[in-house]
């Protein structure tokens, strides 16, 4: 597959958002905060650069299992999976989102520790899964990282 696969190491930048599709398919998303640091020779100090912002969807089990294992905010983290740019219009403005399709989301255990649980895993998310996870992804454009997605009504 010619597909961009990354690796994140950053920290939940706000609480996840979890739910169930209408057609029965659990899923999760999260914003992942990235600050990368820079050794300035001449300060002789490392300095931060700017923060960049993803969202993580995760699919079924995984959704499931990132649910229960109780991310929150402020949590250290690693997530893989493929890298989505998508382009949307709103207000007028075309805007872009950068997506991660989580395979795997982890507990960054250089920064802590984790008791692990296995459990079983699920089926294919539809077309209308896809939907849902866009529509529930472009909530994140509305808020700043601190205030986190819209409460559902």
């Amino acid at each position: 597959m010619n597909e961009a696969h990354i690796t994140v190491v950053g920290w939940v930048a706000a609480e996840p958002y979890y739910t169930v599709t209408a057609a029965g398919t659990p899923f999760l998303s999260l914003r992942v905060g990235c600050t990368p640091r820079r050794y300035d020779r001449q300060s002789g100090q490392w300095q931060d650069a700017d923060t960049m912002f993803l969202t993580v969807n995760c699919w079924r089990g995984l959704a499931d299992n990132v649910n229960a294992s109780e991310f929150q905010r402020g949590h250290p983290v690693l997530v893989t999976g493929r890298l989505r740019v998508r382009q949307y219009e709103r207000d007028g403005q075309w805007r872009f989102s950068a997506e991660v399709e989580a395979t795997t989301v982890g507990h960054d255990l250089s920064r802590g520790t984790a008791d692990f649980r296995p459990v079983q895993r699920g089926g294919a998310p539809t077309d209308g899964d896809r939907q849902e996870a866009r529509d529930a992804a472009d909530q994140w454009a509305l808020t700043t990282p601190e205030e986190g997605p819209p409460q559902a009504a």
